[in-house]
């Protein structure tokens, strides 16, 4: 049963991607823009927005921080002055930096939070009150299928995203009786500059276009939770159906580390 409102059409809808300038981001706005929807494309590299824009007469480029929130508030009001609504805003920005227990940093692990998850409450802090005005919209998130339960080098990463499954889970609580849409949006692997210093194999891996269309997919049907691929994706939650001893013993054998 889905748990949103069908998109039977994107003609004539906005759509705000943030996280737009590469990977997932990017070729969900090419998507959308094919399927008629008017896209904001937000990310920290105003050049490589422009260029994504280009003879693109319903893509408007907007560049933002999610980590400054005073760049997102001045984003939101650039995007109403020029006449848009706000029927869909889309966070896929992120960040993953491998890091085990023998290698903690915190630093690191400081710069991670803030893009990956005070980043997102950045984000609700500035698109809320404006979906609340409207009463009708949505949002998504990007969280990851490593937030699903604990996996090796993912001490901070997988946290985060775990965060954000709850997160949506909450909103959606708090939203839908609201008349507005969340989806929570969990990929595996996809090959994207992420990933692409990873050490490990990366089973099912996809491409950012087979990503997008996944996503999308997800959006029409008023999906809830948007998981992908589904063969690889289904099996990390039925890990978690085991105890403990078996969960870690698994995870181990498989990943090898």
């Amino acid at each position: 049963m889905a748990l949103n409102k069908p998109v039977r059409s994107w003609e004539g809808r906005c759509v705000w991607i943030i996280g737009a300038s590469s990977g997932i981001g990017e070729s969900t706005a090419r998507l959308l823009l094919e399927r008629g929807a008017e896209v904001v494309l937000s990310a920290r590299r105003a050049a490589t927005l422009e260029a994504l824009c280009e003879g693109q007469p319903r893509a408007l480029p907007v560049p933002l921080d999610i980590t400054d929130a005073a760049s997102l508030h001045e984003a939101r009001s650039r995007i109403l002055h020029h006449g848009w609504r706000l029927d869909l805003v889309l966070v896929v920005a992120g960040g993953y930096h491998a890091m085990r227990a023998d290698g903690f940093n915190l630093e690191q692990a400081n710069r991670l939070l803030d893009l990956n998850l005070r980043g997102i409450y950045n984000c609700l802090d500035t698109v809320l009150p404006t979906l609340l005005r409207q009463g009708s919209g949505g949002i998504g998130i990007v969280a990851s299928v490593a937030g699903y339960g604990g996996l090796p080098k993912a001490l901070v990463y997988g946290p985060t995203k775990a965060a954000l499954i709850n997160l949506t889970e909450t909103l959606y609580l708090d939203l839908a009786r609201r008349g507005i849409a969340v989806y929570q949006i969990n990929p595996g692997f996809v090959a994207t500059a992420l990933t692409a210093g990873n050490d490990f194999a990366m089973p099912a891996l996809m491409s950012p276009e087979a990503a997008a269309r996944a996503l999308v997919r997800g959006l029409e049907r008023g999906d809830f939770h948007i998981h992908f691929p589904r063969r690889f994706s289904n099996c990390l939650r039925l890990l978690r159906l085991l105890p403990y001893s078996a969960y870690f013993w698994l995870v181990r054998k498989v990943t090898g580390l």
